[in-house]
């Protein structure tokens, strides 16, 4: 099964490719469902950088223009539903295709704006807890009830960038579940919208490029945004994402060698819905999907995956 926890490598989204290819060749066990394996809770609070964002303007828009700075104050609380799945198939060779998807993982989220952005202060800290989580996975549903109430927080700066994410589960939390609430808020934080630093209007077309690394991969990711209305201070912007590895080589974790890349595809589109006053999209979805193919140095064995992750925001019904 893959290798869900991933404080040890902080990386992207939740590179499901990555994940689960490793863990095939590292040979994982996996019980007869499917389903890793409850094991003891081992880890606390943990806090992860995420990797920088740079932007540049390509069409400025239709006036009238002006910079959008999410800037939510002191107090603000908001409630949002966060929802991921990952589906991944594999084959190696001429083996049988196996299915190493993610459930689907719906998070209801209270968040509070802890610190507000100042002139002392760039940054906005939110803190974030964990309602009652479900899943349609018999197994993973019945492992989330002893994680609501764990805890969640963001370092956000004016452009939306998000630049540290906090984990911290609750106490009784079993590694199943801690596990999922990581690969959600790794997915989450990699498809959030960041905006450019010079005035923009409706039609204004941007790139927000961040580096993306997970287990010895280091991707290029490329993001075209789109601002598609401006109303009622509530902004959409729809998104287009295509990701690129860097080298033609993959460094297996834990010293297991080395597998050529022959095929990476990985891309998406979707929409958000953004209210600068708040500190989470209000709603939006984005889907990423790919191919790849990877072989041994030698040729001797090939590996081919597809994989598609969706990630959700919506607000809870009253």
């Amino acid at each position: 099964m893959p290798a869900l926890s991933r404080f040890s490598r902080p990386g992207p989204y939740a590179l499901a490719a990555v994940l689960s290819l490793s863990t095939l060749v590292a040979g994982c066990g996996a019980s007869s469902d499917g389903a890793p394996a409850v094991t003891a809770a081992t880890s606390t609070e943990v806090t992860v950088p995420v990797s920088a964002v740079s932007t540049k303007v390509l069409d400025p828009g239709a006036e009238p223009r002006s910079v959008v700075r999410l800037a939510p104050e002191a107090g603000v609380q908001q409630s949002v539903v966060l929802t991921t799945r990952s589906e991944v198939f594999q084959r190696v060779g001429d083996e049988p295709e196996q299915d190493f998807s993610t459930p689907e993982l719906t998070l209801p989220l209270s968040a509070t704006v802890e610190r507000a952005i100042s002139d002392e202060d760039p940054s906005t800290l939110v803190d974030i807890t964990i309602g009652s989580a479900t899943s349609p996975d018999p197994t993973l549903a019945s492992a989330l009830g002893d994680a609501e109430g764990s805890g969640a927080g963001l370092t956000i700066g004016p452009n939306g960038a998000i630049s540290a994410l906090r984990l911290a589960p609750a106490s009784a939390a079993t590694n199943i579940a801690r596990s999922a609430l990581e690969q959600a808020f790794y997915q989450a934080v990699y498809r959030i919208v960041s905006f450019p630093g010079e005035a923009i209007g409706v039609g204004a077309v941007w790139e927000i490029q961040q580096q993306v690394m997970s287990a010895g991969i280091t991707l290029d990711q490329v993001g075209t945004a789109t601002l598609v209305d401006r109303e009622d201070d509530r902004i959409t912007v729809d998104v287009k994402v295509e990701q690129r590895p860097r080298e033609s080589t993959w460094i297996l974790p834990n010293g297991q060698g080395r597998l050529d890349i022959e095929q990476y595809t990985m891309a998406g589109e979707g929409t958000m819905r953004i209210d600068p006053a708040l500190p989470l999209p209000v709603d939006g979805t984005l889907t990423v999907r790919g191919n790849q193919t990877y072989v041994e140095p030698d040729g001797a064995a090939r590996l081919s995956q597809s994989q598609v992750d969706r990630v959700g925001w919506g607000t809870p019904e009253q």
